[in-house]
């Protein structure tokens, strides 16, 4: 069984090979489409599952009973709902506008408690110190407590600074340090808290396990009770229109599927874009030519008794009826005496082309010559009978 099989062939053969290209494009999008999950991958989007990725302490927040949600939607809309038990999660963002340096600024005005990390993160913080790093390096540090306060006692911590801070105000509270940088620094802006890392290391899925990192990430974030979780996806690229589930690959492929039913319909519309005209109406055989046509039909099917058979039951048929014999079987030699009792003065050769007719129809050899003479015969006979009784038997 065919596709499309209601199709004209080269319709048909267009569409099948538009489906196999847009086939073609999904297994080559797949094959060449990058893996947000790889290693290499620097963001610690809570998505990731990579080393660098932050599902894990995401995960854990979950399980641990911390009401935590991803955030995906403008910053500015966050900080329009934000209160004393609002707790943010900025983890190495991408600064994208000024909206959301003033989002994170009222976040913190409504008494909103923010952990930021790494440069960008510490951009963002009001009334941010943030440097470049003092020192550059790959490798993890351990950082050596500094601080009075709780956040300095979470144990001992491994991090790879991205940034540095300026001890600039007396507010700034160095609770970790790596080589003498700080590492660790919170302070209080009005009613509000930040906590700064200089960098996200501590709550990456390659790193969270390590030492007492976890303890920091959990202290960072203050008490459970009371307060509602936010981990920000909107600055790392994620948020999430109509479109979003909709966008990649799928979106891509539908694209794709769109252009190649554009061509489609292209090609098939320009193959009929000339001028179209009605077809000429059929003209009907003239009775003449009927007849040839009958006649040759006959001829070729070689049925000349079959001819003669219509003849005369067409004879019988319409004669009958004047001898009031109308649907009798009859034979000739009984129908030709009825006849002349109605028709004394009928012709003499009636009996006997009644009986050639009989004769005819039955007799399979007979040729069209033949045949045609007994048509005739019993065509006249039936205009001759028709006309006596037409008007009246007294003469004939």
């Amino acid at each position: 069984m065919k596709l499309f099989a209601q199709l004209d062939a080269k319709d048909r053969k267009l569409l099948l090979g538009c489906l196999g290209a847009v086939a073609v494009l999904a297994v080559v999008t797949a094959l060449f489409a990058r893996n947000q999950n790889r290693d290499d991958n620097p963001v610690p989007s809570s998505y990731l599952t990579g080393r660098h990725g932050a599902r894990a302490a995401y995960d854990l927040l979950e399980e641990g009973g911390y009401t935590v949600e991803r955030w995906e939607q403008p910053l500015g809309e966050l900080a329009n709902q934000a209160n004393a038990g609002t707790v943010v999660i900025l983890a190495e963002p991408f600064l994208s506008g000024v909206d959301d340096f003033k989002a994170v600024d009222a976040i913190v005005a409504h008494g909103g408690r923010v952990l930021v990390t790494g440069l960008s993160g510490g951009a963002l913080a009001p009334e941010e110190a943030v440097g470049r790093p003092m020192q550059f390096g790959t490798t993890a540090c351990k950082l050596e407590p500094e601080g009075l306060d709780s956040l300095a006692g979470s144990g001992t911590v491994w991090m790879a600074p991205a940034a540095s801070w300026r001890l600039i105000d007396p507010r700034y509270r160095v609770e970790y340090t790596c080589a003498g940088a700080p590492a660790v620094v919170e302070y209080d802006v009005g009613a509000g808290h930040v906590v700064w890392w200089a960098s996200a290391t501590p709550l990456e899925n390659g790193s969270i396990a390590r030492g007492e990192n976890l303890n920091l990430f959990l202290n960072s974030l203050g008490a459970r009770e009371g307060h509602r979780f936010y981990w920000d996806e909107s600055l790392h690229g994620e948020v999430r229109s109509k479109w979003f589930y909709a966008r990649g690959t799928a979106l891509n492929l539908l694209m794709a599927g769109l252009g190649a039913l554009a061509l489609a319909v292209v090609f098939s519309f320009s193959r009929r874009s000339g001028p179209l005209r009605a077809l000429p109406a059929v003209q009907r055989a003239t009775p003449a030519e009927f007849v040839e046509a009958l006649g040759a039909l006959y001829a070729k099917a070689g049925a000349a008794a079959t001819a003669v058979s219509l003849a005369y039951d067409r004879f019988r048929s319409r004669i009958g009826g004047l001898c009031g014999l109308r649907g009798l079987e009859m034979s000739a030699e009984e129908l030709g005496a009825a006849l002349r009792r109605r028709f004394p003065q009928a012709s003499a050769e009636l009996e006997a082309d009644l009986k050639a007719g009989e004769a005819g129809a039955k007799d399979d050899n007979l040729t069209a010559k033949e045949a045609l003479a007994v048509v005739q015969a019993l065509s006249r006979q039936m205009e001759a009978l028709e006309e006596a009784a037409g008007k009246g038997c007294s003469t004939l």
